[in-house]
């Protein structure tokens, strides 16, 4: 692959898409090309029901490409602070698309995961990782700020105190850390992140589709509305959901001691 095809896109197995991100060179630093790349597989999901994100090498990403988005900013006639806000908007657009989607969203982190690369794993369902992988916010040590969810997202993936230690600090954690801390869901040995990953997606792949999506909502929306307002949606969302095939489905598998079919 080459910068004119920063992410490489994979359907299968089964109704899963993989996007890498593959500019190893660069640890995978996310530039306007990337975003525009990863923007246009978000397009083409098709009928897919579980969409992972992973890199290329040894890193998952090491954030935003500077040199980029310098480039494309001469290119556009823009000064560097208009030619940053264009790309931060971009990013931040792209990954709240990432976020909204009605299917799982799996980061399959292979290695460095730092600055917007934090925010990329940050904006997923589910994270999981290398044993070798780390994890920062990173903006701190250049004076630069996060412009892609992470001083939004990363306060709710593991608190307010660790968030503010990463971006205050600079510092990075291993992947042990962050799952400790609440972002990662499982570590694994560095060689068995693609089985692990696989077992990972065909478990979600079997599951109701409709009951997967319902669930993300509630979580979701859950976070951002009192708790009392939280609690009324989940009982009109379980209520509706009551007469969705795939409960009918569930409930006769669960009688016939049988795997659902959904």
């Amino acid at each position: 692959m080459t910068d004119d095809a920063p992410v490489l896109v994979d359907r299968g197995p089964g109704p899963t898409v993989t996007l890498t991100l593959d500019r190893p060179a660069r640890l995978n630093a996310i530039g306007p090309e990337t975003v525009d790349a990863l923007d246009a597989a978000l397009d083409d999901l098709g009928d897919a029901r579980v969409l992972v994100i992973t890199g290329h090498g040894r890193a998952f990403s090491a954030g935003g490409d500077l040199e980029a988005v310098a480039a494309m900013a001469r290119e556009r006639g823009l000064d560097d602070g208009a030619g940053t806000a264009a790309f931060h908007a971009a990013i931040s657009a792209l990954l709240r698309r990432l976020e909204l989607l009605p299917i799982p969203v799996v980061a399959a982190v292979n290695g460095i995961a730092v600055a917007g690369g934090l925010e990329l794993a940050c904006a997923c369902d589910v994270v999981l990782a290398v044993e070798s992988a780390v994890f920062g916010d990173g903006h701190a040590n250049y004076g630069l700020l996060p412009a892609g969810g992470g001083s939004v997202r990363l306060p709710r993936r593991i608190g307010t105190n660790r968030a503010k230690y990463l971006m205050f600090t600079g510092e990075t954690v291993p992947a042990a850390t962050m799952r400790d801390w609440g972002l990662v869901g499982e570590v694994v040995p560095d060689e068995e992140l693609p089985a692990a990953t696989e077992r990972l997606v065909a478990r979600l792949a079997s599951r109701s589709a409709d009951g997967l999506r319902r669930m993300k909502e509630l979580v979701d929306g859950g976070l951002e509305t009192g708790v009392d307002e939280a609690l009324a949606r989940e009982q009109a969302v379980a209520a509706d959901h009551a007469y969705a095939p795939d409960y009918r489905e569930g409930l006769a598998a669960f009688r016939d001691k049988r795997a659902p079919r959904f």
